[in-house]
C-alpha cells in the first residue's frame, strides 16, 4: 500500500474509501484512505471532531473513478461541504486525490500546487497546560516548546481561566454555574450539549457575558507574568476568549497590547465582518481568523473589508489543498499574513506542510498541537523523530503528501471505536441515488 513506481495512471480507479477513527491526537481525529485498483493508496483525513459520514456520504461521487482527475472529482462533490466540520468530507478527499495523484505520477505534491517555495517550513506551537492552569505553569509549558526549536507559540487565553475567580465574570444567572460543570476543553472549542442550548452554542454577541475590570486585571497579569519568564521576542499569540461581545474584546486587546502579541484568534465569529473590523481598527494586535472557512469566497468579505491581519485557513475545512493555496494567494494581493490551523495527525500535517511549501511570501506558520503527544509521529511507519526538526519540517521530495504507510499497531492503540474493523469501509455505508444538482 506505499508507493508503486509501476502505476499506470490513466488506468487507475477507486475502488473503496476507508475510515480510521482515533483520539487522543490530541482531537478525535478520522483518517481516510481511498484504494484503488492497483495497489496503491491516497490518504486524507476528516477534519478533527467531524463525522466520517461527511466523507462516506461522497464515495458514490467517487467509486470506479479516476482519482487523477482531481479537479473534476472535486467539482462533483464540492457542494456538500460546508463552513465549519461540514467541509471536512470534500477536503479530506480532496487531500486524498492529490496524494494519488503524485504518489501515480511519482511527484510531491507541492509540484502539483506550483511547486516548492521554501525547503523548509515553520511551525508554531499551540500550547495546552494538563492539571491547574496558572501562569507559571503556562509559562514552563511555553519554554519547554521553545527548547526544542519553536520560534512561535500561542496558548488559549479567555474565560475559562476565569471561572473560579469571584467577580471576574459577568453573566445571566446560572450560565457560570453552567460552565463550571463543563470541561475546559468544552469551554475552548464550544462544545453544545446535546440535551439543551448551553451558552457555548450561543454566539458572541448575544450571550451577554462579559470579562469585567476584575478580570482583565487577572488576564493582564497572566500575560505580563508569562512575558516575564518567556521573553518578549518570541512571538505568542493568543485564542479563545470565550464568547463575549465585541467591545470587550477590545477592552482586552487595549489591556495586552504593551505585550506584543502576534495575533488574536477567533475573537468574534469570523462572520460578523464588520465586529472584526472594528476590533481591528481600536488595538494594535492583529487580529486572526478562517479555521471554519470552506472555499476562498468565504474570505473575500474579510478581504474586501480589510477586517484582519492574518488569515488561518485549516486545509481540511477550507475546501483541501488546490483552495487554500488560492486562498492564501488572495490574501497575498490584499496584503494579509497566511498562517494554517492544523489539530490533525501526520496525514493532515503533511497535506498542510505541502500547501505551506508552494505558499508565496505572505505564509507565515504552520500550526503544531501535538507537542505533548510522543505517538504522534509513530502513526507513520517510520515517522519516528523524522517529521519535525528543531521546530520545523523539512520539505520531503517522496510523492504525493509524502506518506507511504501508516502504522495500524499505533492506530489501533489509539482507536476511537474499540470494537469492530480498524478501518472501516464505505462499501458497508448505504449508498443511495440522489438528484445533487443545485439548479433547475
Amino acid at each position: 500500500m506505499g508507493f508503486n513506481e509501476s502505476s499506470y495512471p490513466s488506468d487507475l480507479k477507486i475502488t473503496d474509501m476507508k475510515i480510521c477513527r482515533i483520539s487522543g491526537v490530541p482531537m478525535e481525529c478520522s483518517i481516510l484512505k481511498l484504494e484503488t485498483n492497483q495497489g496503491i493508496c491516497g490518504y486524507g483525513e476528516v477534519r478533527d471532531f467531524a463525522s466520517p459520514e461527511y466523507a462516506f456520504s461522497l464515495m458514490r461521487h467517487l467509486i470506479g473513478k479516476n482519482p487523477c482527475s482531481v479537479k473534476r472529482l472535486v467539482e462533483s462533490i464540492k457542494q456538500f461541504g460546508g463552513h465549519g466540520r461540514k467541509g471536512g468530507g470534500v477536503s479530506g478527499i480532496e487531500v486524498a486525490l492529490l496524494d494519488l495523484a503524485g504518489k501515480a505520477y511519482g511527484v510531491p505534491a507541492y509540484q502539483l500546487l506550483g511547486g516548492k517555495y521554501r525547503d523548509k517550513v515553520r511551525l508554531y506551537a499551540d500550547t495546552d497546560v494538563s492539571g491547574k492552569n496558572d501562569s507559571s505553569s503556562m509559562a514552563e509549558a511555553l519554554k519547554r516548546r521553545m527548547d526544542a526549536g519553536f520560534s512561535m507559540l500561542k496558548m488559549d487565553l479567555g474565560v475559562d481561566l476565569l471561572l473560579d475567580v469571584p467577580g471576574a465574570l459577568s453573566a445571566p444567572s446560572g450560565w457560570i454555574e453552567k460552565m463550571k460543570e463543563s470541561d475546559k476543553e468544552d469551554i475552548s472549542f464550544g462544545f453544545a450539549s446535546d440535551s439543551e442550548i448551553s451558552i457555548m452554542d450561543i454566539p458572541h454577541p448575544f450571550t451577554m457575558l462579559r470579562i469585567t475590570e476584575k478580570g482583565l486585571d487577572f488576564l493582564e497579569e497572566y500575560v505580563r507574568n508569562i512575558r516575564q519568564e518567556i521573553g518578549y521576542e518570541v512571538p505568542l499569540a493568543i485564542d479563545h476568549v470565550g464568547h463575549i461581545g465585541y467591545g470587550n474584546v477590545i477592552q482586552l486587546a487595549k489591556r495586552l497590547e504593551k505585550y506584543s502579541l502576534a495575533w488574536i484568534e477567533d475573537p468574534v465569529p469570523w462572520f460578523y465582518t464588520k465586529q472584526l473590523r472594528r476590533i481591528s481598527r481600536e488595538t494594535s494586535i492583529p487580529v486572526c481568523t478562517g479555521e471554519d472557512i470552506y472555499l476562498r469566497d468565504g474570505f473575500q468579505s474579510l478581504f474586501d473589508e480589510n477586517a484582519v491581519s492574518v488569515i488561518h485557513p485549516d486545509v481540511l475545512t477550507a475546501g483541501g489543498m488546490y483552495e487554500t493555496s488560492s486562498i492564501i494567494e488572495e490574501a497575498g494581493r490584499h496584503g494579509v499574513a497566511a498562517c494554517l490551523h492544523m489539530a490533525e495527525t501526520p496525514v493532515g500535517c503533511m497535506a498542510a506542510m505541502h500547501v505551506a511549501a508552494a505558499a508565496g511570501k505572505n505564509f507565515v506558520a504552520l500550526e503544531f498541537h501535538s507537542f505533548d503527544i510522543p505517538w504522534w509521529e509513530r502513526i507513520v511507519k517510520g515517522g519516528r523523530g523524522k517529521i519535525i526538526s528543531d521546530g520545523y519540517i523539512d520539505v520531503p521530495d517522496a510523492p504525493g503528501i509524502g506518506i507511504g504507510e501508516l502504522d495500524d499497531d499505533v492506530l489501533d492503540e489509539h482507536r476511537k471505536d474499540k470494537e469492530g474493523p480498524l478501518w472501516v469501509s464505505a462499501n458497508s455505508y448505504p449508498s443511495y441515488w440522489s438528484h445533487d444538482r443545485i439548479w433547475s
